[in-house]
């Protein structure tokens, strides 16, 4: 992933790669007058990317964020995402899809991208999810996608309890925080951390963090953040 990330004295860059130009152009356009984001690259087809961000990676400016279209001929997003996860300092994938189906978000998930938004969403819904990535969120998915994909995540209707340590672990999953930031927001140990996480996923029959995430979002836990939680350094965390 990128090793560096946007400042406010630094707007996040962003890679275009589409097959389509008028697409990439209607993009440019309007990502371009947005003043937090900067269009710093674009190419038509996923070869061409890998050419061109390999080179932008080599000199040191990698862009932050690559915005990919799911259906490309020959290599596709898919295979993008894939391959831009073998490259140290890569840019954050956002999949930009007309597709809705659960079984290709699956798909895209599995290649390690960190947004998957269709098409069809607003370009300020676009902006955000760039915003978003951008920061290290773990993952922005479209709302309609995010719905359809919790059915598949957990049984509709699970009866859940959580203790508050276990809220608290799922809320800052849900920001995007990695063991060592949940770590160091709950006072605890990055090893307690991986625990709680691990048995999170095991009481809800999940089998990834990205689908804790998504648990996390479809049941309200994104709604909080890392500010409202009071700490006490007897590892106890309540919702203000």
């Amino acid at each position: 992933m990128s090793a560096t990330s946007p400042t406010p004295d630094r707007p996040t860059t962003v890679f275009l790669v589409d097959d389509h130009s008028i697409v990439r152009h209607g993009l440019r356009s309007y990502l371009s007058v947005t003043s937090d984001i900067d269009v710093v690259g674009e190419a038509g087809d996923g070869a061409e990317a890998i050419t061109a961000i390999a080179r932008m990676i080599a000199d040191g400016r990698a862009p932050d964020v690559a915005l990919v279209d799911l259906m490309m001929p020959g290599l596709d997003g898919i295979g993008l995402a894939e391959a831009l996860q073998m490259m140290p300092g890569s840019p954050r994938v956002i999949i930009l899809s007309s597709f809705g189906d659960v079984e290709r978000l699956r798909s895209a998930l599995r290649a390690g991208v960190s947004g998957y938004v269709l098409k069809s969403a607003s370009a300020e819904t676009i902006a955000q999810a760039v915003r978003e990535v951008s920061v290290g969120k773990l993952l922005h998915l479209d709302p309609v996608l995010s719905a359809s994909l919790t059915q598949t995540v957990a049984p509709t209707g699970m009866a859940v309890s959580l203790t508050t340590r276990e809220s608290d672990v799922v809320a800052l999953v849900a920001k995007g925080k990695s063991n060592k930031g949940i770590a160091a927001a709950l006072y605890i140990s990055e090893r307690t951390a991986r625990t709680h996480v691990s048995h999170l996923l095991g009481k809800l029959g999940l089998e990834s963090r990205i689908q804790l995430a998504i648990w996390a979002h479809a049941n309200g836990f994104a709604l909080a953040s890392p500010e409202d939680f009071v700490h006490d350094r007897s590892g106890g965390a309540a919702a203000r």
